[in-house]
């Protein structure tokens, strides 16, 4: 099995399809709520190396999808068939059954606001599903 035996066409799109849902939800849909939740003003996030934070939160974007995209490559080569809609709720599983938990525990240890899980949890879920889809139709 080649670790990197995927359609690497379909790994940038989906995780630019995620980075999109990013800059739409903490954007226009949950961005004051998201910046009132964590303690940030608009001059916080402006003084902020912003090639930084967007390049590196692009290259986690990318291995998401990669291992996302692998998932699927591997379960293909042992004779599985997946629909469009089961990709999608595969990813969708992967964030509801990983993502969301693993920041809820660090989000109750580190006493972050519920708003601030849900709007993070939100994302998550979205992003997932936003990259679902993408795999599901650049398999």
């Amino acid at each position: 099995m080649d670790l990197f035996a995927v359609n690497w066409l379909g790994v940038v799109l989906a995780a630019l399809a995620g980075f999109v849902v990013g800059g739409i939800w903490y954007g226009p849909v949950m961005g004051k709520k998201w910046m009132g939740a964590v303690g940030l003003t608009e001059e916080d996030v402006k003084s902020v190396n912003m090639g930084m934070v967007y390049g590196g939160a692009f290259a986690f974007s990318l291995l998401a999808s990669w291992v996302l995209a692998h998932t699927f490559q591997s379960y293909a080569e042992l004779g599985a068939e997946f629909s469009i809609g089961v990709k999608v709720l595969t990813a969708f599983g992967v964030a509801l059954g990983f993502i969301v938990p693993a920041i809820g525990t660090n989000y109750l240890f580190s006493q972050k606001s519920k708003a601030l899980f849900f709007i993070d949890a939100g994302y998550w879920l979205l992003f997932y599903i936003a990259m679902g889809l993408v795999h599901a139709y650049l398999p």
